[in-house]
């Protein structure tokens, strides 16, 4: 038995050195993500590429669709039969893998690649420290802003955007009168509703009584979160929401805006990727503006996600996971390829913000001049209690006469799920 394993030993030996045995294996690294629709898989696959052709490495991805993969990632975690790296959510997302022990950290590449040089400090201090150590790069940032037609507006006779909510609730009766839907939402698969319960909260009760939610210290039915639940609801009573919000996806809300069915979305800039590659113009076809002002006294807010790329603890290629994270985040060509593709702005310092066009210029201005940068909904909170709040903003836009029970039913539900 001996002689036998000897002589299996000398011959993969002998093989590979006469180069029968691809040494291929050694360097591949496998990745999952959530880019998984045409548009993201195509975009994905030429970051593959120059990393493969930069390094040597190859890469063997899994796609996982969107909201399949919030669940597929903990499944795949708990069996410990996660790939190499991952995209994940920066925020609670990744402080609830970290928790479980699923991810290893990247400290020593950090340092060794010189990060603390390429990222900028902001996006680093929010999204990739956990627990004191780092474990995440980011890939880019989004911004979650009105986004509206052009064209709807100005046959409107609407030249300004409004800046404070006085003037919000007039153009959307405006709008309402005119025939036309003031706002698509499509909250079909629960994610884009939470916009409007960030920015209402923040906007009327601030960043501290929102973190409060977000970490189980203020309660969903509290006067707070009542009253700017309440706001919303009234928005929907008084028919500014376009009908069925809850059968449209977040694509299908879009369309109405592009159409002219709707005038205006909440909804990050990823939309700007969407919309560009369905052959519109930012600045000419469509345009943004800042959530609306409603507390005068509250902190200038901004609400996004930040995509980032972790290592699993079970990683197999260790140094071929963090040169792809390293090549990521520090190759500039690859940074401005990636984020004018899927309409975002990279964390890269070395990134001319010249490199984008006028209107993501005007993103980054906004996000510079806001006082709080805050993770959206699904981001802040941990995940269980967030599938709490997704459905209960379902549930809000389907019965908005109920918003006082159904925060009081999440608040039942969201103390079960802060306890596990």
């Amino acid at each position: 038995m001996l002689c036998l394993r000897f002589s299996k030993i000398v011959l993969i030996s002998l093989l590979g050195f006469f180069g029968f045995v691809s040494a291929s294996s050694a360097s591949e690294v496998t990745i999952s993500h959530y880019f998984s629709d045409e548009f993201g898989k195509e975009n994905m696959g030429k970051v593959f590429s120059r990393f493969e052709a930069a390094t040597g490495n190859t890469m063997k991805e899994s796609p996982v669709g969107h909201e399949d993969f919030k669940t597929d990632i903990l499944v795949r975690g708990a069996s410990d039969s996660l790939p190499d790296v991952f995209s994940y959510w920066a925020g609670a997302r990744v402080q609830f893998v970290v928790d479980s022990g699923d991810l290893s950290p990247i400290d020593d590449m950090w340092a060794r690649d010189g990060l603390d040089g390429i990222v900028a400090k902001a996006v680093a201090d929010s999204a990739t420290l956990y627990n004191g150590a780092r474990y995440l790069i980011p890939m880019q940032y989004h911004y979650a802003g009105m986004f509206y037609n052009k064209k709807v507006m100005a046959d409107a006779g609407i030249t300004e955007m409004p800046t404070d909510w006085e003037g919000f609730m007039e153009l959307c009766e405006t709008l309402k009168g005119m025939g036309i839907a003031p706002i698509a939402l499509g909250s079909k698969f629960r994610w884009p509703a939470q916009f409007w319960f960030d920015y209402l909260i923040l906007n009327t009760a601030g960043p501290e009584i929102r973190a409060g939610v977000m970490d189980g210290s203020i309660a969903y039915d509290s006067d707070e979160v009542m009253a700017a639940v309440g706001i919303w609801m009234d928005m929907v009573n008084n028919g500014y929401f376009a009908a069925n919000s809850n059968a449209d996806t977040w694509t299908d809300a879009s369309d109405k805006v592009s159409n002219g069915e709707a005038a205006m979305t909440l909804m990050g800039t990823w939309i700007t990727g969407y919309w560009n590659g369905n052959g519109l113009t930012p600045g000419e076809d469509y345009d943004f503006f800042p959530f609306p002002t409603i507390n005068a006294d509250a902190p200038v807010s901004v609400v996004g996600p930040i995509d980032g790329l972790v290592v699993s603890a079970n990683v197999q290629n260790k140094e071929g996971a963090e040169a792809f994270l390293s090549f990521f985040v520090s190759d500039v060509d690859n940074q401005i390829e990636w984020t004018k593709a899927v309409g975002a702005v990279s964390a890269n310092v070395n990134v001319d913000p010249s490199v984008y066009n006028e209107l993501i210029q005007r993103v980054i201005s906004t996000v510079d001049g806001a006082s709080n940068f805050a993770f959206n909904y699904d981001l802040a909170t941990p995940p269980p209690v967030a599938e709490v709040g997704l459905s209960m903003f379902q549930e809000l836009m389907e019965s908005p006469d109920d918003y006082g029970a159904i925060l009081s039913r999440a608040q039942d539900s969201a103390q079960s799920a802060f306890a596990q």
